[in-house]
């Protein structure tokens, strides 16, 4: 598990917008509510709970430093 800062990826944060397994999914309107994550995939959920709650993004970071 990761502590601290993450990397930002340009790359990772293009390709996740575009995929094609999330375009089927938003089109045929099969998203799951929000917060239901757990429901989908447990084992996912619990992983990046931990992941945010451990990590923190350099972005938040710039953003909450000009507020």
């Amino acid at each position: 598990m990761k502590f601290g800062m993450r990397k930002p990826s340009l790359k990772k944060r293009i390709s996740a917008r575009t995929s094609i397994k999330r375009q089927i999914v938003h089109r045929t309107k099969l998203k799951m509510p929000r917060g239901w994550g757990w429901l989908r995939n447990p084992k996912k959920y619990a992983y990046n709970k931990v992941y945010q709650r451990t990590t923190f993004d350099v972005f938040a970071l710039i953003k909450k430093l000009f507020k």
